[in-house]
C-alpha cells in the first residue's frame, strides 16, 4: 500500500517479524529483519501490522520504538482501550494528533467504517448510543481458531 500511494521513504523500506527469512508482498520480494531492540533506533516510523488475530508486537515492541525516536501507527488492538493511546480515525478526528504525537491507534475495521458513516449525523445531531452487532469470519482471529472451530464443529456433530 505504501509503494501504490507512492508514499515517500528515504532509504530502506524494513519488513520486521519475529525471525529473518524472505517473503513477497505485492510483488516485491524483501529481506525480513528479525526485530531486536537496535532496529528501531534507524527507523523514523513504524507500523505495527500483523495477520489478523495476532497480539502482543505492540505490547513487546512499541515503547522502545518511541523510546528510540519513532512515530508508532498501531494497527493491532493491543491498546484499543487504553485512555492514553490516541485512537484515530482521519477522516473524523485527526486534529488530536499533534507535531508531538508518537503514537497512534486505530479501531476495529468495522468500528472505523461505523465512524465514518455516523460522524456527519451525529454533528447535526447527537447520538447518544448505538447498539452495533458484527458477525465476522472466525479466520479473522488466527489459524489456532480455525483449527478450534473444526474441532468444536466435529465435536457436536459427533455427539
Amino acid at each position: 500500500m505504501l509503494r501504490e500511494r507512492k508514499f515517500p521513504i528515504d532509504g530502506e523500506l524494513v519488513v520486521m517479524a519475529t525471525s529473518e527469512r524472505k517473503e513477497t508482498l505485492a510483488g516485491e520480494t524483501f529481506n525480513v529483519k528479525k526485530v531486536d531492540e537496535n532496529i528501531f533506533k534507524k527507523l523514523d516510523l513504524v507500523f505495527f501490522e500483523g495477520k489478523e488475530g495476532a497480539k502482543g508486537a505492540s505490547i513487546q515492541w512499541g515503547d522502545i520504538a518511541v523510546k528510540s525516536g519513532c512515530v508508532v501507527i498501531d494497527n493491532g488492538s493491543d491498546f484499543r482501550m487504553y485512555p492514553n493511546y490516541l485512537l484515530v480515525v482521519p477522516e473524523i478526528n485527526m486534529d488530536v494528533v499533534t507535531k508531538g504525537t508518537r503514537y497512534i491507534c486505530n479501531p476495529n475495521c468495522s468500528t472505523i467504517q461505523m465512524v465514518v458513516a455516523l460522524a456527519p449525523l451525529h454533528r447535526a445531531s447527537k447520538i447518544y448510543r448505538i447498539t452495533v452487532s458484527t458477525y465476522q469470519a472466525v479466520s479473522g482471529y488466527g489459524g489456532a481458531a480455525i483449527d478450534e472451530l473444526r474441532k468444536e464443529t466435529s465435536q457436536v456433530i459427533n455427539g
